[in-house]
């Protein structure tokens, strides 16, 4: 069974429903990019990037495809193809008793695989700057 937290997780993927992004994030959470250097710290900047990962990987076929748990931590392989690219990545998410994402790590390969989604998320990310 997983923890409610990665549940809440699926269905943003699933869905592509952001709205209840604000819920499942604690407000002081963290983001660690594969292409920024800096964590981005707090609430609004990790739903700004969680938001713009949601379009890029919208119709990718992305899917995870191994779930690995421990407590109030987990890693969530996944799979998708952007613009021709297979990408292979992974999702390090750990949360609080409450249930909501403290940290958010995301690692990709192949290096084609990154370059693409640096590409792709730069664009998701400007088009909410100016929105």
């Amino acid at each position: 069974m997983r923890p409610r937290a990665i549940e809440n997780w699926h269905h943003v993927m699933h869905t592509g429903d952001v709205s209840t992004l604000p819920e499942i994030l604690h407000d002081d959470a963290i983001f660690h990019s594969p292409v920024v250097h800096t964590p981005q710290i707090g609430k609004a900047k990790v739903m700004m990037y969680l938001t713009a990962a949601t379009s890029v990987f919208d119709d990718t076929q992305f899917t995870y495809t191994r779930e690995i748990f421990g407590d109030g931590q987990a890693m969530l392989e996944f799979s998708s193809v952007v613009d021709g690219i297979e990408v292979n990545g992974v999702d390090i998410v750990s949360w609080d008793a409450d249930d909501q994402i403290t940290d958010f790590k995301v690692m990709v390969r192949p290096v084609k695989a990154v370059n693409k989604l640096w590409e792709k998320m730069g664009e998701m990310l400007e088009l909410q700057k100016s929105a």
